[in-house]
């Protein structure tokens, strides 16, 4: 079996479920040695995701801080202290990767604020971090992946209390077609093996651009869903869906056209 990663060391933070497990495990598969950490639903009940999806009808201003901390204060401080401490380690062996995981979220209004919020100021480090780092050869790039399958949002499109949010429709709606979690981790594994991964530093890439850039599928073989491409976000649209059928998928939609459009998509 193909070992393209042996004899590479990789951190991944949040490996106890989720993206960050699947990212973990194709890690592994590749033949890195991997280091995990993470933190139990059980004990400490703050994730970024949890209380998004249990507050996303929330304005700003109904909104606990505790959510602003879960995000930002915790989530947002661990992602560029371990981008520091990591690049610490790199900088002098003159290569590294460090991908940070954001959504699309941070182009658009998504779940609540303060995820926005945190979602953009990951893209924003990754072209900033990516911007110091490149003359001594380290990579930095954020990963947007597209609707996933993790554990938590299966939790929450089963509740039954939640069975007439308009969201939780749309995510049930998707969910048999969205991406396992382990399909991150191919992004990765495909962006840390690949020799020209400089040229890609600072950039935001979706999954789906990137399984397309690298041929990848999903762990069970399914071809991974363009969201970006034009009929993917016309199919969203009820009185232009019946045009998404006619479009070839090469035809992309632009981030801009995305974000003036946010509500139909």
């Amino acid at each position: 079996m193909p070992a393209p990663m042996k004899g590479q060391v990789c951190v991944v933070t949040g490996a106890s479920r989720g993206i960050g497990r699947g990212i973990a495990l194709q890690l592994c598969q590749a033949g890195a040695t991997v280091y995990i950490t993470g933190r139990h639903l059980d004990t400490l009940q703050a994730t970024a995701q949890e209380p998004i999806l249990n507050n996303s009808k929330k304005s700003f201003w109904e909104s606990p801080a505790s959510i602003w901390d879960d995000i930002n204060n915790v989530g947002l401080r661990g992602h560029y202290l371990c981008s520091v401490y990591g690049a610490r380690l790199m900088v002098p062996a003159g290569r590294g990767l460090i991908v940070i995981i954001s959504s699309i979220g941070g182009l658009q209004y998504l779940f609540s604020v303060p995820y926005g919020v945190g979602k953009a100021a990951c893209d924003r480090m990754a072209a900033d971090c990516a911007q110091e780092l490149r003359r001594h050869g380290v990579s930095y790039v954020s990963l947007w992946p597209g609707v996933v399958q993790t554990e938590l949002l299966k939790e929450h499109i089963m509740k039954e209390e939640n069975a007439s949010d308009p969201l939780i429709k749309q995510f049930k709606f998707r969910f048999s077609s969205a991406e396992t979690t382990e399909m991150s981790g191919k992004c990765v594994v495909a962006l840390a093996t690949d020799p020209n991964i400089l040229s890609l530093s600072g950039k935001v890439l979706p999954s789906c651009d990137l399984a397309r850039r690298y041929g990848l599928r999903d762990v069970d073989g399914r071809p991974v869903q363009d969201y970006l491409s034009l009929s993917s976000a016309l199919s969203h649209v009820s009185s232009l869906g019946w045009l998404a059928s006619y479009l070839p998928g090469f035809l992309r939609v632009p981030k801009w056209v995305m974000t003036l459009y946010a509500s139909k998509f």
